[in-house]
C-alpha cells in the first residue's frame, strides 16, 4: 500500500484531471478509492455520490456507497457502546 503522503499526491493529480474532465467516472472511482483508505469516507461518499448523477446505473458505486454509509453508521455506534463510562469517547 502506498504511504499517505503518495496517496496525498495522487489525490491531487486527480483533482486537477478532473478540473478539465468532471464527468470522468474512472477518475472519480480512483480518487474515491483513495479516500477509503484514508478513512475520507464522507469525501469518498462526495465521489460515489457524482458518479451516480452522472450514471445511475453503476453498480460498483452503488454499492460502495452503500458499505461506507454503513461503516460510518456501524463506527457511530461503536462510540456510544463502549462500556467504559470513565473514558471519553472524543478524548483520544
Amino acid at each position: 500500500m502506498m504511504k499517505e503522503k503518495e496517496l496525498n499526491l495522487k489525490i491531487e493529480k486527480l483533482i486537477k484531471q478532473l478540473t478539465n474532465n468532471p464527468d470522468n467516472t474512472k477518475l472519480l472511482h480512483e480518487r474515491a478509492e483513495i479516500y477509503t483508505s484514508l478513512q475520507q469516507h464522507g469525501k469518498a461518499i462526495n465521489d460515489y455520490l457524482t458518479i451516480l448523477k452522472i450514471n445511475p446505473k453503476d453498480k460498483i458505486a452503488d454499492a460502495k456507497l452503500d458499505l461506507l454509509r454503513s461503516i460510518i453508521k456501524y463506527s457511530n455506534i461503536d462510540i456510544y457502546a463502549s462500556p467504559n463510562t470513565n473514558m471519553d469517547p472524543w478524548m483520544d
